[in-house]
């Protein structure tokens, strides 16, 4: 009763900041101008047939590959709607930038330059997000023409028409992101796919309720998707705020007869720093051999075929892990350099007690991450294999949703979004969203 008291209260406290309450109410709103683009269907696409033929492909790469970007587009895929590209052209151009600043040195250099050359940068992005949602929307809109007849209608106008509105939906989708972290709570384009995955959970729960109500799925079955949502809930948060804090000591200087630096405070490594992003780069890797095994005249009835084409075989889960693993470290060795995190502290005239500065410090924070990355490695690939598993047992593919990348992407922007609002609640001297002092990392 007193958590419920307490959850109350907090949002008496929200309603009280008109600061808090304005971008609120900004991103709840932009919220949904983006629900409403679901109802905008492309011109000239069948949809009834576009689901009938999903339905069919449900159990093979492309399928499953259409059912992951139709859950992370919020279901707008497979109606094939204004927002069917969702918000991914921009992410994958924002993950291409990413690396590439890292590997070339020029780009890097105009990153660190500041405001002007951060602010290239996105223009870069946004350019290159034009480039691949109209790739994406020719390859998408190409395929369902020659699938078989009666997907689209209408004649050569149909592809130019269909990819400039899909790719006006992405650029909209982008804009609406970009909205939402300038005038809203919390990044943009995160808020934009976790609302996209929330909003198929209810009619996904309403299936899987009518199945068994029907009983095509036993009580057992259900009983374990609801556990494993729990614990998968449950263990995606302990991870996410578990952190390693390394010690920091500032050396000391006098001047003029005082004493000045000393602090000591902590370089925070989270455990899981990657996020979900070895879980995607893992996923689109082990979807390029499935494709062309499928492409191949029988080639998912040959015995090798069968091995990488089944979702849940033993070589399919072991590629899944090991692939996690890779993109984990690797990703990781992107986002963090060692050496820069000591040269910095050298610099700033820090140090780690015990630890020489320099050389020796960046050897230890090495090892440090490497421990760390490994235990948040291990979380992914359970997190990976989890829903496969269930679902091999159970038969129920609302498992897909309620485990796996969709928790991982949801609890991890709720988590976000909620440390957004304790610090403004915070800094106005009111107690945290949940009654405490804050959302703080796990040691």
């Amino acid at each position: 009763m007193s958590l419920i008291q307490s959850f109350v209260s907090s949002v008496q406290n929200i309603a009280r900041i008109p600061e808090l309450r304005k971008k609120l109410l900004v991103t709840l709103g932009l919220l949904i101008v983006y629900r409403i683009g679901f109802v905008v269907p492309i011109p000239g696409v069948n949809t009834a047939a576009v689901m009938q033929l999903v339905q069919q492909q449900s159990q093979t790469p492309i399928g499953a590959i259409m059912n992951l970007v139709d859950l992370v587009s919020g279901g707008a895929f497979l109606s094939c709607t204004l927002f069917a590209l969702g918000i991914m052209p921009y992410i994958s151009s924002s993950i291409i930038f990413q690396l590439l600043v890292k590997v070339i040195p020029s780009w890097e250099q105009m990153q660190k330059e500041g405001e002007a050359g951060r602010r290239r940068i996105n223009q870069w992005t946004r350019y290159a997000t034009i480039l691949i949602a109209v790739l994406q929307s020719f390859f998408m809109m190409s395929s369902l023409r020659i699938q078989q007849p009666g997907l689209v209608t209408g004649g050569w106008e149909f592809l130019p028409i269909s990819i400039l509105s899909l790719t006006t939906g992405t650029m909209f989708l982008m804009w609406l992101g970009e909205k939402i972290t300038d005038h809203g709570i919390g990044n943009g384009a995160s808020i934009i796919i976790m609302a996209g995955i929330v909003a198929n959970i209810p009619q996904s729960l309403r299936d899987l309720l009518m199945k068994f109500w029907q009983g095509s799925v036993a009580f057992p079955a259900v009983v374990a998707v609801i556990v494993s949502f729990l614990l998968t809930v449950a263990g995606v948060i302990f991870i996410t705020q578990g952190q390693r804090r390394i010690p920091i000591q500032q050396a000391k200087y006098t001047r003029g007869g005082r004493v000045y630096g000393g602090q000591r405070h902590y370089i925070p490594l989270r455990v899981n720093m990657a996020g979900v992003m070895p879980i995607i780069f893992a996923s689109a890797l082990l979807a390029f051999p499935n494709i062309l095994i499928s492409l191949i005249p029988g080639g998912q009835n040959s015995p090798i075929g069968s091995l990488f084409v089944e979702r849940g075989s033993f070589v399919y889960v072991l590629l899944y892990v090991g692939l996690t693993f890779f993109f984990s470290y690797f990703w990781n060795q992107l986002i963090f350099n060692p050496m820069d995190m000591a040269n910095n502290m050298k610099e700033w005239g820090s140090f780690v007690p015990g630890i020489r500065p320099g050389k020796k410090t960046a050897e230890f924070l090495e090892q440090i991450m490497n421990r760390i990355t490994l235990a948040g490695a291990t979380f992914l690939a359970f997190i990976a294999v989890m829903p496969l598993m269930l679902f091999r047992w159970t038969g129920i593919g609302f498992v897909f949703l309620l485990g796996g990348t969709s928790i991982l992407i949801v609890v991890g922007v709720a988590l976000d979004l909620v440390q957004k609002i304790e610090s403004h609640l915070l800094m106005r001297h009111y107690k945290g969203f949940l009654g405490g002092g804050g959302i703080r990392g796990r040691r």
